[in-house]
């Protein structure tokens, strides 16, 4: 079956660690038992797609290692083609080291290992991205791939530009993305804001970005869509949260997902921040990505 969403992206070893606070500059804190949870923000946001019922195509590289071996594995357990990752040889896997606070936010450091060898020449080499009817990009690989990964895509593109990159962006790339997804932070960064961004500034910000569309993730403020001279918040709904972890990412997932079923962007960004909610709600970044019913059982 023909992929309805194609990621091109990272996939990460997330070691994770539970703490009462991340800690300062020269602070050693006691944690939890470590887990180690497949993750990385491509592999998230494919395995957010998928669990909501899309048919998901990955494209990347992995490490020739016992955690590669482990990546792919959990991406194929959820029905996502991997024909187009990689395998790198004597390249160690990414790896993610996560700080967990008991608040539910986390601190993280990443290792990128294979991610850092995906190439243009892997992007095109992949028919799957020309053809796929929605494209969701990150910014864990090298920027060069994902401009060339925009640049032949045909159907839909969604940029989460995280982490953003610190040394500009390109023109072309932002010209090439129909949905930009940022949070305050990276908004700021994409703009050449410096200080802190509320929303009224963040609306002021996206409308000075070439994308067609922007949709700005606040936390648990929910999301504003911005799109030509309208911008719409949307809100989230009132949760607890246990882990924030991948909840960047399942919001970009049930955001592709929406889209390509032809939703508008508030209606897609309304069920975004919904699932986006019900992942906080359980610990780990794979794991807590929810379906469907998931999502009607944990935020209504």
């Amino acid at each position: 079956m023909a992929p309805e969403i194609v990621v091109v992206g990272s996939c990460n070893l997330d070691l994770v660690v539970g703490v009462e606070h991340v800690p300062l500059v020269g602070e050693t804190v006691l944690g939890g038992d470590l887990q180690q949870i497949p993750g990385g923000k491509g592999a998230n946001q494919a395995v957010a797609a998928a669990r909501l019922g899309r048919v998901v195509s990955m494209v990347g590289r992995v490490g020739d290692d016992d955690a590669g071996v482990r990546l792919r594995g959990s991406l194929e357990a959820e029905g996502i083609d991997t024909a187009a990752l990689l395998t790198t040889p004597d390249v160690p896997s990414g790896v993610a080291l996560i700080a967990v606070q008991a608040d539910g936010d986390n601190s993280i450091v990443v290792s990128p290992g294979a991610n850092s060898h995906v190439t243009p020449d892997d992007v095109a080499a992949a028919d799957v991205v020309a053809a796929a009817p929605v494209l969701l990009l990150q910014a864990e690989i090298p920027l060069a791939a994902t401009i060339e990964a925009a640049r032949v895509a045909q159907g839909l593109v969604i940029w989460n530009p995280a982490p953003a990159p610190r040394d500009g962006v390109p023109l072309e790339l932002l010209e090439s993305v129909d949905v930009l997804v940022p949070n305050q932070t990276e908004l700021a960064l994409l703009a050449g804001h410096a200080g802190l961004v509320g929303p009224d500034e963040a609306i002021r910000l996206a409308r000075q970005l070439p994308a067609a569309s922007v949709v700005v993730t606040l936390g648990s403020e929910g999301a504003l869509a911005v799109a030509g001279g309208d911008a719409v918040h949307v809100p989230a709904p009132d949760v607890r949260p246990v882990d924030t972890t991948a909840a960047g990412d399942s919001f970009c997932g049930a955001l592709a997902d929406r889209l390509f079923a032809g939703d508008d962007l508030v209606a897609a960004a309304q069920w975004a921040v919904r699932v986006g909610a019900a992942t906080t709600l359980r610990a780990g970044a794979q794991p807590s990505l929810p379906t469907p019913d998931e999502v009607a059982t944990l935020v209504g």
